[in-house]
């Protein structure tokens, strides 16, 4: 009779053959539950995470016994279906359906925030039922934090010249705060059309005067150099006919000088005759 050896690896069991057990194969009578046991055990280190621990030689069977090719082909099919048998994992649970959420508006610290009817503010407001606590006003924007006393809620209302626009109603002083900050922001941004055009109105006025004082100061200039101009024709003018004026009396001087010279020669001929007619005196 012949045993085979059952060794422990982790959490799976080996088997090995007998010492007296031929190298390519078992006996047609052992090899079928033997290679059902073998995956058996495979399977199971692979779901005990043991299958690094064993090893499986690969066995061929002879060629020439196709009686043991055929029982291996069937012990195979055999384990196949075993395998297929055992459930892969667990199975998986079931989703939970989303359900729809109502949406609370909400301020930033997450205290309550609805929003107000404007016609019962204005009733309230007219009837001096609400106290003012904070006002901010820009252009035709403005925002006022009202306190109602009786039911102890702040109103944070947006008007647009002087007409009541938006209002929120909250139950805490500081959402009210933040709310009032917020909505003296929106007020700011909506003003910043009217803030740029009153900047861009005083710019062109400027613009203008810088114009009319740079065109005075142009047209001063151009008199100015008009002026110039025709007191340098003026002055050029008059040295050119200054010039003229001391040629001709340097022609004029000059024709009197040799007039004079000639004079001159003349007085002294007549001197020369002259003394020539006195009469000699002796001494």
């Amino acid at each position: 009779m012949r045993y085979s050896t059952i060794s422990r690896v982790g959490n799976a069991r080996c088997i090995d053959p007998p010492a007296t057990q031929t190298r390519y194969g078992f006996p047609a009578a052992y090899r079928g539950p033997i290679v059902k046991n073998l995956l058996n055990m495979r399977r199971a280190a692979v779901g005990n995470g043991a299958a690094a621990h064993l090893h499986f030689p690969a066995q061929s069977a002879p060629q020439s016994d196709p009686a043991r090719l055929d029982e291996a082909s069937t012990s195979e099919s055999d384990a196949g279906t075993t395998i297929d048998e055992r459930p892969v994992g667990p199975s998986p649970r079931a989703v939970t359906p989303l359900h729809a959420v109502q949406v609370t508006p909400t301020a930033p610290n997450g205290r309550a925030v609805q929003l107000a009817d404007a016609a019962d503010v204005e009733r309230m407001n007219n009837s001096a039922e609400l106290t003012t606590f904070h006002t901010f006003r820009t252009f035709d924007y403005s925002v006022n934090l009202l306190f109602h006393p009786k039911e102890l809620k702040y109103y944070v209302a947006l008007f647009q010249e002087e007409r009541l626009w938006r209002v929120l109603c909250t139950s805490d002083m500081n959402t009210a705060k933040q709310l009032f900050h917020h909505m003296q922001e929106q007020a700011t941004r909506l003003s910043d059309g009217e803030t740029r055009r009153l900047q861009l109105e005083a710019q062109n006025e400027q613009l203008k005067r810088l114009i009319a004082e740079s065109e005075a100061h142009a047209e001063r200039l151009r008199e100015g150099l008009q002026r110039t101009t025709e007191q340098d024709q003026a002055v050029t003018s008059r040295q050119h006919q200054l010039r003229k004026d001391l040629a001709q009396l340097e022609s004029q001087r000059t024709a009197a000088q040799a007039q004079l010279n000639k004079v001159h020669r003349q007085v002294h001929q007549l001197n020369v005759a002259n003394n020539e007619a006195i009469p000699h005196m002796p001494r």
